[in-house]
């Protein structure tokens, strides 16, 4: 029988987490859905230990099975002074089974509730087993996202703001309104997502914000583009027509490539104007939350790198 522990990562781990996140991807997706998740290589996979060390140290716990050592499971995790945001979370496929999803999950429970803070999280709403990993443990779903994806022409959107807003770079003097405007409409709080965007170490990362007359934010948008993952989020705004605009103008820096960006199925006017720019469904989420919850009164866009929200 086998017998695993759980520990927290170390540095000499990075290699075989990424391989671990390679394989779990592409396995139970060629199984359950017939195409390869991640196309590159292992090593593409290294940007989740890469980005989440530098953004919160410390904060991924493994399941390692006991006799040979091998890891078994990975689950990067990142407290905030609201919440716990639950992030990527994987399993070996030769441990598929055993209960390793469980004993991370348990571990992270814990953390949380030392911390009195819920725990949040997005999963995949195609993966049952996933789902009820959650339900079971007692996370109750709170919006629906579908993931959709374009290839952004060369010559870019028009962004269209509404009249009297203005789409530009986000700058470090605008981290105080990010943040108010964040735990106003979503009760959560991450200033140090903003300032690692911003600071920008690895040249992957980009932030806009749509500006009013009087230099008042209505929202906010971040972006990765990597050889490994490019997304759009996390976002927030306002309203539909606002969130559109951002999403639009966001998409310019990534002109030629495909990026995936989640849109909540509730939002009908933002989901319509994503089909007008040519926007497909991709795949789909839930947002779901283990205690206290407010619901948002903005609209918000998640990602999956990095999963803070």
């Amino acid at each position: 029988m086998l017998t695993f522990e759980t520990r927290l990562m170390r540095v000499d781990d990075w290699n075989e987490v990424a391989l671990l996140i390679h394989s779990s991807f592409n396995i139970w997706s060629e199984r359950n859905r017939g195409f390869r998740r991640v196309s590159g290589d292992w090593e593409t996979m290294l940007i989740c230990p890469r980005v989440y060390e530098a953004l919160d140290p410390g904060c991924c716990v493994l399941v390692e099975e006991t006799s040979s050592k091998r890891i078994a499971g990975s689950c990067f995790f990142h407290p905030r002074s609201t919440h716990v945001a639950l992030g990527t979370m994987n399993t070996h496929p030769d441990f598929f089974g055993n209960g390793v999803a469980s004993l991370m999950l348990k571990y992270i429970i814990s953390d949380a509730v030392r911390r009195n803070l819920p725990v949040r999280l997005k999963s995949a709403a195609t993966n049952v087993d996933s789902f009820s990993l959650y339900n079971r443990a007692g996370f109750v779903p709170t919006r629906f996202f579908q993931d959709m994806s374009v290839k952004v022409p060369e010559e870019g959107y028009e962004i269209s703001p509404p009249t009297g807003w203005t789409f530009r770079d986000a700058t470090p003097d605008d981290i105080p309104q990010i943040v108010a405007l964040e735990k106003e409409l979503s009760s959560i709080e991450r200033e140090k997502d903003y300032q690692f965007f911003l600071r920008n170490d690895g040249g992957i990362w980009h932030m806009s914000v749509l500006a009013g007359p009087n230099g008042e934010l209505g929202g906010f948008l971040a972006s990765v583009n990597d050889p490994s993952i490019n997304m759009l989020g996390p976002g927030l705004a306002r309203d539909e027509m606002m969130t559109a605009a951002l999403v639009r103008g966001e998409l310019n820096f990534h002109r030629g490539r495909s990026p995936v960006w989640l849109v909540p199925s509730c939002s009908q006017k933002l989901v319509a104007a994503m089909y007008a720019i040519g926007a497909k469904n991709c795949d789909l989420h839930i947002s779901q939350v283990l205690g206290d919850y407010t619901p948002e009164t903005g609209v918000v866009l998640p990602t999956s790198l990095p999963e803070t929200g």
